[in-house]
């Protein structure tokens, strides 16, 4: 992959289905302002349907008091197969354990494709880094329908796939299951791709010190992280605890150094059936294929919990 320019502060649309661990990667977002220009939040239907997706992006953003960031509703379903959705992990409204109200703004005209397109095409060549949180539905309709703004994205730095065994079905992450077709698009792009899956987010746990001195700041958005992630959890889901997949993207644009991983090709299985949404990653480069994502796969969690927790006692 090739390096990338120094940049003071770096441009950044988050594409997300919240969720409670994409409420966590908006926060760190909105309390990381110094370092990262969130231009927009788009939504997508994923964790649960695009309405509440996008009730639950306002509801996240009303609690950081940051309504300036125009909040987009996006794709109600993946480009092919019918919606899944995940209720089961993350309750019925998708931020069990938040205690956050309905919300109090509203959304933004426009289709979130729509408003991606303009954003990017309205953007100097290699000045965009996307960061989707969710399936890529939203990400591939706007490469197709409007090809011509690829160059204006710096780096795609996601949340979706997995090294080895999956979390939705044996063979693939939930991201990619849902709109396996949508990840086919996007990791065929052309433009650099961060990818941490669950070879990596698996790992990011926090301590029960670092959870329990959540309640220490004081600050509504440390108690509402700390409610989502001392939820009841199901069973089966991979982990003890509660991993904070999605807050790696972001927690990756500011310290990188807390990530290790490797150039590698990266095919999407788009078939029905078992396989549906396997990531099949060429880890020791057997296939002799030039890489198109970086994946991650180690992260230094005890670091990123202090860091990420300290940053969110910022916010109100």
């Amino acid at each position: 992959m090739r390096e990338l320019p120094e940049m003071a502060r770096e441009t950044i649309v988050i594409d997300t289905d919240p969720g409670q661990d994409d409420a966590v990667a908006l926060l760190l977002a909105f309390a990381s302002q110094a370092e990262l220009d969130l231009r927009a939040i788009t939504t997508v239907a994923g964790n649960v349907p695009v309405a509440q997706t996008t009730a639950n992006a306002l509801r996240v953003r009303d609690l950081a008091g940051c309504d300036a960031v125009p909040v987009h509703r996006g794709a109600e379903r993946p480009l092919v197969c019918a919606l899944e959705t995940a209720e089961f992990v993350c309750g019925p409204d998708g931020l069990a354990g938040s205690g956050l109200p309905a919300p109090r703004s509203a959304v933004a005209p426009g289709h979130a494709v729509d408003a991606l397109i303009a954003l990017l095409r309205a953007a100097p060549d290699d000045s965009v880094t996307l960061c989707p949180l969710g399936p890529l539905t939203n990400l591939a309709f706007a490469f197709r329908l409007a090809p011509e703004v690829l160059p204006k994205v710096r780096r795609i730095v996601l949340m979706g796939g997995a090294i080895g065994l999956g979390n939705i079905t044996p063979a693939a992450e939930f991201n990619i299951h849902v709109d396996p077709h949508a990840a086919a698009i996007v990791f065929g792009c052309g433009r650099p791709i961060v990818m941490l899956g669950l070879g990596v987010t698996l790992k990011a746990i926090a301590s029960h010190a670092q959870v329990a001195g959540l309640l220490a700041t004081g600050n509504a958005a440390s108690r509402c992280v700390h409610g989502m992630v001392t939820r009841p959890r199901p069973g089966g889901l991979g982990s003890d605890g509660h991993p904070m997949h999605d807050a790696c993207v972001v927690a990756y644009l500011l310290w990188p150094e807390l990530f290790a991983g490797r150039d590698c090709f990266l095919a999407v299985e788009t078939g029905e059936g078992p396989l549906r949404g396997r990531t099949t990653i060429d880890w020791n480069g057997r296939l002799k294929r030039p890489a198109n994502a970086h994946v991650v796969a180690e992260v230094e969690a005890e670091a990123l919990f202090t860091r990420l927790f300290a940053r969110l006692a910022t916010l109100p």
